[in-house]
């Protein structure tokens, strides 16, 4: 997917800073990553590091997974709160993890290249102490959901350290906030306890000299404007259809770059041909007429049931998103 005279890094950097790219540039997540314009690599595991059951994790939660999804988190760590003394976090220094990048990154220079973190900050943190007693410590007990949420941190900043003087354009954040209709949290909640710790760590990439990507799934248009207010340059949005692309479009448009799929509950899974080349021209009409401002996200989601012919269309639909 290249055009003449510029390489997929500066196409992607141009609709990052809406400096007009000559076609809207696209990322290919599980499939043909070849062909994409972003490419992802991230930190690997501690090679001293083996897990004590099936799927467990550093961390010490394990995954369980019954299909091809990504699967379930169990067994978190913290369930006990007693257990948060003798707790002891993966080492973010630990040799090897980054040995990777240096030839990785090499081998796509002419890529936009971003390191992702995994997924991060609350989604992590209800992982080790389990979802719902989490979410009642931070009604309840603020202070006990602070020391888990900034254990989680406290490894992030530290990668985000790691590869400040590393070839790399951008890290990733995967932050999942939204259910089908509002926040996980109440946006009070959102803005007391997580604003000020994610204005933090984005301010130190920016420092860095990379851009912020942030990925989060379900609606959250109630922090979207805050997101942008603390820094984000991408905005990963791959159920545009809880928002409502023009909505999205009318209020955010110009402001933030986003990066959107067709809508992975429906259009890309059973749409038409049809429906799906128009659904990607909605998305470039509303949110990549400044100048830039979109970058097209592409994903095999044969997990969820989509076949051959939608995921095809996904790929010939945005690659006719030309000049």
């Amino acid at each position: 997917m290249l055009t003449a005279g510029m390489t997929s890094l500066e196409l992607t950097q141009h609709a990052i800073e809406f400096r007009g790219p000559p076609r809207l540039p696209v990322l290919y997540f599980n499939r043909d990553t070849g062909q994409s314009d972003v490419v992802s690599t991230g930190c690997a595991p501690a090679p001293n590091v083996r897990p004590a059951t099936a799927g467990q994790t550093e961390w010490g939660y394990a995954w369980r997974r019954l299909d091809g999804t990504m699967g379930q988190p169990e067994n978190p760590p913290l369930a006990d709160p007693a257990s948060l003394a003798a707790y002891v976090p993966p080492d973010p220094w630990a040799p090897g993890r980054l040995t990777h990048v240096p030839d990785w990154a090499a081998a796509h220079a002419g890529k936009f290249r971003r390191f992702g973190l995994g997924i991060t900050g609350f989604n992590q943190a209800t992982f080790l102490r389990g979802f719902e007693s989490f979410l009642l410590d931070l009604a309840a007990d603020p202070a006990a959901a602070a020391r888990v949420l900034d254990i989680v941190l406290a490894f992030e900043n530290a990668l985000i350290e790691r590869v400040a003087g590393l070839p790399l354009e951008a890290v990733g954040f995967a932050d999942d906030w939204g259910t089908q209709h509002g926040l996980i949290v109440s946006p009070a909640a959102w803005r007391k306890v997580f604003r000020p710790r994610y204005a933090e760590q984005f301010e130190r990439v920016h420092r860095a000299g990379k851009k912020v990507w942030f990925h989060s799934c379900g609606d959250v248009w109630d922090i979207i404007g805050d997101l942008i207010d603390i820094g984000v340059d991408v905005l990963e949005l791959l159920q545009p259809d809880v928002f409502g692309i023009e909505r999205l479009g009318g209020e955010f448009g110009g402001k933030v770059c986003f990066c959107c799929a067709v809508d992975h509950q429906r259009v890309a899974l059973t749409g038409t041909r049809a429906e799906v080349f128009a659904y990607v021209r909605r998305l470039r009409q509303a949110l990549g007429r400044f100048d830039g401002g979109l970058i097209g996200y592409i994903e095999d989601y044969a997990s969820l049931g989509m076949g051959e012919d939608n995921y095809r269309w996904l790929c010939e639909a945005f690659e006719a998103q030309g000049a």
